[in-house]
């Protein structure tokens, strides 16, 4: 997943406000470090989009509800098979 250069500007501008006013002078080298830094960490992580997530749940529980449809149906075919073979047995 690519990252939003917006959203990492934000967080490196909010982490820069957030250092001591005695060293407000190096506020913007410090916002590119941390912008830097972010960039790094957060493309190390294996992240995917909200849209990506939603696709993979609802396949999932596509796929949920078949394996329930043929885990009954799989019950019923071993119940008539077990009620067939001992109709024959005295």
């Amino acid at each position: 997943m690519a990252l939003d250069p917006k959203i990492l500007d934000e967080l490196a501008k909010k982490l820069a406000d957030s250092v001591p006013a005695g060293f407000r002078e190096l506020r913007a080298g410090a916002e590119k470090n941390f912008r830097a830094v972010l960039q790094s960490v957060l493309g190390k992580l294996d992240l995917v989009t909200r849209e990506e997530f939603d696709v993979q749940a609802s396949v999932l529980a596509r796929a949920r509800e078949r394996l329930e449809e043929l885990s009954a149906r799989l019950g019923e075919l071993e119940s008539a098979l077990n009620s067939r073979g001992t109709q024959g047995k005295p």
